[in-house]
């Protein structure tokens, strides 16, 4: 294969996986990203998925601007990155030709705070397992019941989905993760990293592969 076929190659994957959960949704990708899905993007019902079924979202009470959705983006970043905007309370997955996919994001009190720049997401993890820090068990208390971690499920902090950030090849124990409590979604909560809807992570899950840069924004 030559070099230019391999670029090709590449491109059309990368293309792909950007595309890939429009077409598992059964919708195609109109202009504004969410052809044939409510205005602000909608997938939001109840989902079944490896055993376990995660409840639709009423998205009746829920503030429309903190459902995904496609918007212009004026960034630098290579189609395919990730920003995660802390102040924003917002993700943006870049796309082509000046879009962006928006995600609504909570975050840590403290440990938003400690962490700032780029990474690249170093694994993956449905359904994952769930390990408290000593940090964590010493503010509470009832997380040590967990010292030797909580498999994933319905009640695991980390949701449906966990992005793992790396950084010069090591964990930064910082996450993209889902939730367990979707009412925190657009807000700094107590503990955890960036967090998003369970079905919203899923998403994003699909979207992206490891490898994948994700730069975090404080101010």
């Amino acid at each position: 294969m030559t070099d230019s076929s391999a670029d090709k190659s590449r491109l059309s994957r990368r293309s792909m996986m950007l595309g890939l959960p429009l077409f598992v949704a059964g919708c195609g990708m109109g202009p504004d990203g969410f052809d044939g899905w409510p205005g602000f993007g909608g997938g939001y019902g109840s989902i079944s998925d490896g055993g376990f079924v995660i409840p639709a979202l009423d998205t009746t009470t829920i503030d429309s601007s903190l459902l995904r959705r496609s918007v212009a983006w004026r960034g630098t970043q290579r189609p395919g990155s990730i920003v995660v905007n802390i102040p924003e309370r917002k993700l943006y997955l870049i796309a082509e030709n000046g879009r962006a996919l928006r995600y609504s994001v909570g975050v840590g009190r403290a440990e938003g705070l400690n962490f700032r720049g780029s990474a690249v997401i170093g694994r993956k993890e449905k359904w994952p397992r769930w390990t408290p820090t000593a940090n964590m068990m010493v503010a509470m208390p009832q997380y040590r019941a967990y010292a030797g971690g909580m498999p994933g499920g319905l009640e695991n902090p980390l949701g449906a989905r966990a992005l793992y950030l790396f950084r010069g090849g090591a964990d930064t124990y910082f996450r993209l993760h889902g939730t367990t409590e979707p009412e925190s979604i657009g807000r700094a909560v107590s503990s955890g990293c960036i967090r998003l809807f369970n079905h919203d992570i899923i998403d994003l899950y699909e979207r992206v592969p490891t490898g994948t840069t994700v730069t975090v924004v404080q101010s």
